[in-house]
């Protein structure tokens, strides 16, 4: 929960930011630096030792602050919907925070990376027994973005969640770290840029 408000106050604190300009790179290439918004939908597979393997749909909403070019922070809520069968089900959803590196390949067309920490919490029921976990994870990912005009963009990512692994394991004993994955996500979405 203290990262949850942590996640929370950080996304807050971004969104204060009230100064946009549009800028050119030494290219001549328009792009916006300041805050921004964006919206994903798409496909959620599952990978895990247990009963859980199950295609499902998966919707995020972010809000982020670019500082040029090539860098952003980004704050985002992801809800991973319900997945499962009738015997064992689960509704997983969380905060994300990331840093967001883009490289312009037109003056319309941009490929990026996201390397993060997911805090999430999962209702589960197995049977007849109800529960709650929550826990956090890294995620890295990578898409393309198609810019329409400088403020809107759409954009096609994939992300590969981490349940297993988090920030603070990372950084104690990456050599023992054990790097299997359990979550993928492919989605595409939009941006607005202020």
């Amino acid at each position: 929960m203290k990262k949850t408000l942590t996640a929370i106050a950080g996304l807050a604190a971004l969104s204060s930011f009230t100064t946009f300009a549009q800028v050119h790179n030494d290219n001549g290439l328009a792009y916006n630096e300041g805050v921004y918004v964006g919206a994903n939908y798409g496909w959620l597979r599952v990978e895990s030792d247990d009963e859980f393997d199950d295609d499902k749909d998966v919707w995020q909403g972010v809000v982020g602050y670019r500082f040029n070019e090539y860098v952003a922070l980004e704050g985002g809520y992801i809800n991973f919907g319900d997945y499962g069968n009738g015997v064992a089900e689960a509704s997983t959803d969380g905060f994300t925070t990331a840093i967001k590196g883009s490289y312009p390949i037109t003056d319309k067309f941009s490929v990026y990376g996201k390397l993060g920490q997911l805090w999430w919490e999962t209702d589960y029921r197995l049977g007849n027994l109800n529960g709650k976990y929550d826990d956090e994870s890294l995620f890295v990912g990578g898409g393309v973005a198609y810019a329409i005009n400088p403020q809107f963009s759409i954009t096609a990512e994939y992300t590969v969640y981490d349940a297993d692994l988090d920030a603070e394991d990372a950084v104690e004993d990456i050599d023992d770290t054990n790097f299997d994955t359990d979550l993928k996500q492919a989605s595409i979405g939009v941006e607005y840029r202020f």
